[in-house]
């Protein structure tokens, strides 16, 4: 793992749980470890409901788009974190991979996307503990 680790997020349409899960991240690192995510196959927007979940806790998605799962990306991660994209992603030696089992988002309203929000919130913290030693900035 190099100075600054780089965690990919990756879901089917990369419009929900993996957009949380990186603006999370990115938001409660502060430049200690490098962000990016993926869709294995990427919708057209981020859905509606987690721009507003995530606008709740002042973090702007209005502007994030879908993007598409490469294997350059996959390749320049240090830890691969899928949620519910399967096989889709490809596997390579030295890279850790973690599947977090988290429901989606797809369709569903603001009151049932919190609660997804907050867990993933939750998972994102401890994995930036473990990342950085539990330093804090």
């Amino acid at each position: 793992m190099s100075d600054i680790p780089e965690v990919l997020f990756v879901c089917v349409h990369n419009a929900g749980r993996s957009q949380m899960a990186a603006a999370l991240l990115d938001h409660h690192a502060r430049g200690r470890v490098r962000v990016r995510s993926a869709g294995s196959a990427p919708a057209e927007t981020i859905n509606p409901a987690v721009i507003a979940v995530m606008d709740e806790l002042g973090l702007d998605l209005s502007k994030e788009f879908p993007k598409p799962l490469t294997t350059e990306a996959v390749q320049a991660a240090d830890v691969v974190i899928t949620m519910g994209c399967g096989d889709a992603c490809p596997v390579f030696p030295g890279k850790r991979y973690l599947d977090w089992q988290l429901d989606d988002p797809a369709g569903k309203p603001v009151d049932q996307v919190r609660p997804i929000r907050d867990e993933i919130d939750r998972r994102v913290r401890d994995l930036l503990a473990e990342l950085t030693g539990g330093r804090s900035r």
